[in-house]
C-alpha cells in the first residue's frame, strides 16, 4: 500500500526533490566545490576520483564513504562521453548517490599544460624544508605538481612517470 501511495504522490504531486531523485536513478551526481565557487554539478553513470592512495570509482548505490582526495584527474563518464577535471588535494564524501568533492582548486583537464606542471614542480622544489610544517607543505606541492604532470601528459597523449 505504501508503494502505491508513493507512486501516486510522485505522479500527482511532483516536486523538485522527487524529480531530482528520479533523474538520479541509475546515475550519480557529482558536485565539485572550491572556496571561490561551485565548479561542477553534473549527473554521470560513473565517477572516478583521484584519492591520496589511488583511484576510487563510484557507481550508483555505492556505500557511503568519506575520504582524502589526492591531486589528479577526476573523470565523469556518461554514455560514451568522458568529462575530465584536474582537482587539487581535498576531501570527498559519497552518500545517497551524491559525490561531494571539496578541493582548493579545480579546473577542466584540457586547460592543464606541461608548462603549468613544470612551473608547479619548480615551485615545489624551491620551497624550504627545515621543519615539519615546511616539509608537509613541500610534499603537498610535489603531489600537486605530480598530478598536474599526469594530466598534462594525458592531454599530450604521452604517459607520465
Amino acid at each position: 500500500m505504501a508503494n502505491i501511495e508513493n507512486a501516486i504522490d510522485r505522479t500527482l504531486l511532483p516536486s523538485e526533490a522527487t524529480e531530482a531523485e528520479d533523474a538520479l536513478k541509475g546515475k550519480v551526481r557529482c558536485v565539485i566545490v572550491t572556496p571561490e565557487k561551485a565548479v561542477l554539478d553534473a549527473i554521470a553513470e560513473l565517477v572516478i576520483l583521484p584519492m591520496y592512495d589511488g583511484e576510487l570509482g563510484v557507481l550508483p548505490g555505492r556505500a557511503p564513504i568519506i575520504g582524502r582526495l589526492g591531486a589528479g584527474e577526476l573523470r565523469l563518464k556518461t554514455g560514451d562521453a568522458v568529462t575530465r577535471y584536474f582537482v587539487e588535494a581535498g576531501f570527498v564524501q559519497v552518500r545517497n548517490n551524491v559525490i561531494s568533492v571539496l578541493t582548493a582548486k579545480a579546473q577542466k583537464a584540457e586547460e592543464v599544460t606541461g608548462a603549468m606542471a613544470d612551473k608547479a614542480a619548480a615551485d615545489a622544489e624551491a620551497l624550504p624544508f627545515t621543519n615539519s610544517v615546511e616539509r608537509a607543505s613541500k610534499a603537498k606541492a610535489r603531489d600537486r605538481a605530480q598530478g598536474l604532470k599526469k594530466v598534462a601528459a594525458k592531454n599530450a597523449g604521452t604517459v607520465a612517470h
